[in-house]
């Protein structure tokens, strides 16, 4: 909208043609509100910005993991029967010993309701068809989920560990990949929980910004990110430890500023010790896949887990081509 504004001045002259000025030689200051309407606010010029940079990190060809998971799923199936074994553990509590101190008391609480993994019942199902499996991991991923609304945030701890366990499994090869998106899906939402739970403390008296450093997160948030990260340091095999803590990778930013460049170096370092090659290489790609999520502008993880899993293979073909010479 152009605005004119004519002026005569006065004792002008019979005859003499009035001054005027226009906008184009007197340029009002701009309106913050109505440059809303064309989208230059600065709200939108940050969001925009954010995400020609995001989109500028992953490259224009990348294709999210949404795009993959369905077809993923429909490609490798399996009429074999399958099972599932489960440690759910009891959910006793047990009386502090006296004479100790309140942090030794909180590792030795943490580690003795890990350990009560091994200790409680056993859950197995056996003979399952692909469509029975998945029904089954769906009620596990609901089961995680009213476990956590009910504040029983060791039992959903639990079932998170207890389905990493599952990916230890390759007995039905061609099935692996479909057991990894429905597993990969319940510590996605494990994730979430924790994020969303240690963000929400973050956001008394006023929200959390998007774009939050460490020096806005409060003491208590620190604190519970922390327990979480112990809690999950208590976890005593490798592959569970593994992906549990890749799950929660996101709430490094409520600890450090370089806490996920950290990470996902010692975490790549983890994958080396699984002997199954391809347990590892799918671990490689769930830790390579919440990378991209969460820090996608760190490419040194990536080049690093390609460069293992290449020479993983190397070995496995100098074993093979020495077996079948001798």
């Amino acid at each position: 909208i152009q605005v004119t504004d004519t002026k005569t001045r006065r004792g002008a002259r019979k005859g003499s043609t009035s001054s005027s000025s226009s906008s184009s030689s007197s340029v009002p200051p701009s309106d913050p509100l109505s440059s809303m309407l064309d989208g230059t606010d600065p709200l939108s010029m940050f969001a925009a910005a954010s995400g020609k940079k995001e989109e500028e990190a992953v490259g224009p060809d990348f294709e999210p993991w949404s795009s993959k998971r369905g077809e993923i799923l429909s490609r490798f199936t399996t009429t074999e029967k399958l099972s599932i074994n489960l440690f759910m553990g009891s959910e006793k509590g047990k009386a502090p010993s006296p004479g100790t101190s309140a942090v030794s008391e909180k590792v030795r609480t943490r580690l003795e309701e890990l350990d009560d993994l091994e200790e409680g019942s056993q859950r197995e199902l056996l003979n399952l068809s692909q469509q029975d499996y998945a029904n089954r991991i769906e009620e596990l991923n609901q089961s995680l989920k009213e476990a956590w609304s009910s504040d029983q945030k060791v039992k959903a701890l639990k079932i998170v560990i207890q389905c990493s366990k599952l990916l230890s499994d390759t007995s039905v090869i061609q099935f692996y990949p479909s057991k990894f998106v429905l597993i990969t899906d319940i510590l996605d939402t494990f994730g979430r929980l924790v994020f969303d739970r240690i963000w929400t403390m973050c956001s008394d008296p006023r929200p959390l910004p998007d774009n939050f450093t460490v020096e806005d997160v409060n003491d208590t948030a620190k604190e519970t990110c922390l327990n979480w990260f112990f809690k999950i340091a208590s976890i005593r095999e490798l592959l569970p430890r593994l992906y549990v803590e890749a799950a929660i990778l996101k709430c490094n930013r409520f600890l450090t500023k370089s806490g996920i460049q950290e990470t996902l170096p010692r975490l790549t370092a983890m994958i080396r010790g699984i002997g199954d090659p391809l347990v590892a290489a799918y671990a490689r790609a769930y830790l390579c896949r919440i990378g991209m999520e969460v820090a996608p502008q760190l490419k040194d993880n990536l080049n690093r887990n390609f460069f293992d899993l290449l020479g993983f293979n190397n070995q496995i073909n100098i074993l093979l081509c020495f077996r079948f010479t001798y």
